[in-house]
């Protein structure tokens, strides 16, 4: 009986999570402390210029969020195509050469008007401070390399590389800020380009897993990656946009409150700790979706969307708990911010990354159940709703907050609506047989 209940109870255990989650889990997980202790140490170091700090957090904000917003759909495209061609026995490297291409052409898209605008872009987000437009750059050609590299791990199950490269990416980050500002280093610049190294360094240390993996196959035409690139580019960029953009408008807004801006990106920081948790669970899910479409199995893609938003929702409750009872007390003393937020403010910041991260697992059944379109109209409408309260005369920091989480919360329960209407249009298949 021992023998017979065994088996069983490890496949239930193994499908609790998506397959490679607890590999990418410890990756990024260093990748998350990693966050905390570069932000940290640049904000002691820079503590006695708070324009420099404000820039670093601006500087900060805009490489996670237009730059993810560029390239982890790209990732996202490379993964569901090399998932869908190992099930079928075929090679990945056609699907890694049009990956890079496309990196390369929104790396492209990216820095062009950096270089154009170098001097405004300076002095409307960085105090006039040219180099920190040039680590702009530099940190967004390394998530363009870093993406398609991830990409074709995903695909193939390499999760120990992927692993692999998002703690170097860590580690890294965190001896290199370290070092800077034990070494009394008060340059915002040096620490706006570990942005740039940590990421490189990783992807050269774990690059070669890919291309040993990616093995030759038929040719991957444009359109299969290209035709719904552009739908999810916008629809990470609103994403992004969303999560992030409470620091950029209190710095347009607030006409130089370097202190609130400051405390925003901390709070930000700690209020989505979940969300680093949620980054590993994210890409392992993708996968077993993009499987489970490519095989045809509706029940298994139905159960593995039911536990993900579930799980999700826990995970964003108890974070969320935390973040309340814990926030303001650690503001300052973890993180150097200046102590000028709330209990009521981080409650609102919890609830919006809760909301977020559950809209996100809907928009990964969208994107491999052929609702990309779907998705991008929820992301436009959560943005919708976001800026109509950020230009709300509500005080400024209500305003922010609040409209973070009404965005999420929007779209949220507009992916729930249109994944409904799909399920009922396709006579209860999770998966349309056009969808990729």
């Amino acid at each position: 009986m021992t023998t017979t209940l065994r088996p069983r109870i490890s496949r239930r255990v193994a499908t609790a999570l998506p397959r490679g989650t607890a590999l990418v889990g410890g990756g990024t997980a260093v990748l998350g402390l990693a966050s905390y202790v570069h932000l940290s140490a640049a904000n002691h170091a820079l503590s006695g210029d708070p324009d420099s700090t404000a820039a670093f957090s601006v500087l900060w904000t805009l490489v996670f969020s237009i730059g993810l917003g560029l390239f982890f759909p790209v990732e996202q495209e490379i993964t569901r195509v090399v998932a869908a061609r190992k099930v079928t026995g075929d090679g990945a490297r056609p699907a890694l050469r049009r990956g890079a291409m496309l990196s390369g052409a929104l790396l492209c898209c990216a820095l062009l008007p950096l270089a154009v605008l170098a001097r405004p872009i300076a002095d409307l987000l960085f105090g006039g401070g040219l180099s920190l437009v040039l680590s702009l750059a530099g940190a967004f050609t390394a998530l363009a390399c870093a993406h398609v590299v991830r990409g074709v791990l995903a695909g193939l199950g390499l999760f120990r590389a992927y692993g692999v490269q998002l703690g170097l990416d860590g580690v890294l980050r965190i001896v290199l800020s370290l070092a800077l500002a034990a070494a009394g280093v008060r340059s915002v610049f040096a620490f706006a380009a570990v942005l740039t190294v940590a990421p490189l360094v990783s992807v050269a240390a774990t690059v070669r897993p890919a291309l040993a993996g990616a093995e030759p196959g038929s040719p991957v035409p444009w359109q299969e990656m290209s035709r719904r690139l552009g739908m999810l580019v916008g629809s990470t960029l609103l994403a992004q946009l969303l999560v992030n953009i409470a620091v950029i408008s209190t710095e347009v807004i607030s006409t130089g409150d370097s202190e609130l801006v400051t405390a925003l990106l901390a709070a930000l920081v700690l209020a989505r700790v979940p969300l680093f948790v949620f980054g590993a669970f994210q890409v392992s899910l993708l996968r077993g979706l993009s499987t489970a479409a490519a095989e045809g199995d509706r029940r298994g893609y139905a159960r593995l969307l039911l536990r993900a938003v579930t799980v999700t929702g826990a995970l964003g409750a108890a974070g969320g708990v935390c973040a309340v009872v814990l926030g303001p007390a650690l503001l300052p003393a973890l993180l150097s911010a200046p102590d000028i937020l709330t209990a009521a403010d981080f409650g609102w910041l919890a609830f919006g990354t809760t909301a977020y991260m559950i809209a996100m697992v809907l928009g990964q059944a969208l994107i491999t159940s052929g609702g990309a379109r779907e998705q991008l109209a929820a992301w436009t409408a959560g943005t919708a709703v976001l800026v109509v309260l950020t230009l709300s005369p509500l005080p400024l920091r209500d305003r922010v907050e609040i409209a973070y989480a009404a965005g999420a919360l929007v779209v949220g329960l507009c992916m729930a609506g249109a994944l409904r209407v799909r399920a009922r249009r396709l006579g209860g298949r999770w998966t349309s047989p056009a969808a990729p």
